[in-house]
């Protein structure tokens, strides 16, 4: 009698960890889509939007960006690159969004309102404005080691590292590169560099 309560109770246990075993399976599997949910979203997928309508026609004033915050761990920042960044590091800023023009270790001038590198004219094979103050530029500048010189497309209405508020970017001030634009309307889709 002993023995047939023991593998009743038994059998019961055995039912009950049969039973167990999908609901163990499901819930690994939604925390694992979770986890890869969160770790898209926080790399891929940060929001930040425009303000103000310096990198027109790329962006304009109020869209929605998605930022690649993981890009710059495995590459260098390029020429051409749309970056976000906090001036001077300033955690009290909004992020700007601008285009890296300067890379670290150049000189950079400009002159008659075209972009010098290492005394060489840059070629731009995007839309931009001509410039029309040089800002802090009036003299040639060399970048650091790590630092960027950034501007925006619309250089007759950007503020950028022409400016003394926002200088040379550092590495450390990049938040990341700018990969798509989620508002709707002509901009919508991936950022053209």
């Amino acid at each position: 009698m002993r023995g047939l309560k023991f593998r009743r109770r038994y059998k019961r246990k055995k039912f009950h960890i049969e039973m167990l075993k999908p609901v163990v399976v499901w819930a690994g599997k939604i925390a694992l889509v979770c986890l890869f949910a969160f770790v898209f979203v926080w790399y891929f997928g940060q929001r930040v939007a425009t303000v103000g309508d310096s990198m027109k026609p790329v962006l304009e004033n109020g869209d929605v960006t998605l930022v690649n915050r993981i890009v710059y761990d495995a590459t260098a920042p390029k020429r051409g690159d749309i970056i976000v960044f906090k001036p001077k590091g300033n955690e009290n800023s909004h992020y700007y969004i601008k285009r890296i023009v300067g890379l670290p270790g150049e000189t950079v001038e400009i002159i008659e309102g075209k972009v010098y590198i290492d005394g060489e004219r840059l070629e731009e094979d995007y839309e931009t404005t001509e410039i029309t103050d040089v800002g802090i530029v009036d003299k040639e500048i060399e970048l650091a080691g790590d630092e960027f010189f950034v501007l925006g497309d619309d250089r007759q209405n950007s503020e950028d590292s022409r400016m003394a508020d926002i200088g040379n970017v550092k590495r450390s001030y990049i938040y990341g590169k700018v990969w798509f634009v989620i508002s709707p309307g002509n901009n919508f889709g991936f950022v053209r560099s």
